[in-house]
């Protein structure tokens, strides 16, 4: 049975489903609910009610949300002026330039940053020196970073940054921390 209020999750249903090897016929015998009801969803032709989600999300060893998160619905076009601060207060030195809950965080530091805060994400991270200078202390070991410069973090890996001048401008995208990177 469709639920009009559920978004579509066909293309996260089959993504989660290549990505442990299974077929439809699997996913069906774990679930209970049909092969040709699942191939409906996978393809966009049916929605399933909640009571379904979590029956497919638990024969996908994952959660409803975690297939909510990763559904076409959040495919979007959208600009982020220069001038748009986010929702943050004005003269806020962070600006979000992605909304909402997507695969990547994005975010444009201005000003002087502190290092006065440990980070350790659980996905990749990229820093890229946008204007002026930046001091990235990463597993111990401390990188000088100046315009242009950028830092790959992989996963898990604990630092923490600041500002080592006038002038900044940082941007940092990270990979969201509610995204499971298979193989990783």
């Amino acid at each position: 049975m469709e639920a009009a209020n559920t978004p579509r999750v066909g293309a996260a249903v089959r993504r989660r489903r290549r990505a442990l090897d299974l077929t439809l016929a699997d996913v069906a015998g774990r679930s209970g609910l049909s092969s040709p009801f699942l191939s409906q969803i996978e393809n966009d032709r049916a929605r399933p009610s909640m009571r379904s989600l979590q029956l497919i999300a638990d024969a996908l060893d994952t959660t409803a949300v975690q297939l909510l998160a990763a559904s076409d619905e959040t495919r979007t076009v959208e600009v982020v002026r220069a001038g748009d601060a986010g929702g943050l207060s004005e003269g806020a030195r962070v600006r979000p330039l992605v909304r909402g809950r997507h695969q990547l965080h994005a975010l444009e530091f201005t000003g002087d940053q502190e290092a006065d805060r440990e980070f350790r994400h659980r996905n990749d991270e990229l820093m890229y020196v946008v204007d002026g200078a930046v001091e990235v202390e990463a597993e111990g070991r401390v990188h000088q970073l100046g315009r242009g410069d950028s830092l790959l973090m992989s996963g898990g890996v604990r630092h923490r940054w600041r500002t080592a001048g006038p002038g900044a401008r940082v941007l940092v995208v990270a990979v969201g921390d509610h995204v499971e990177v298979l193989g990783a």
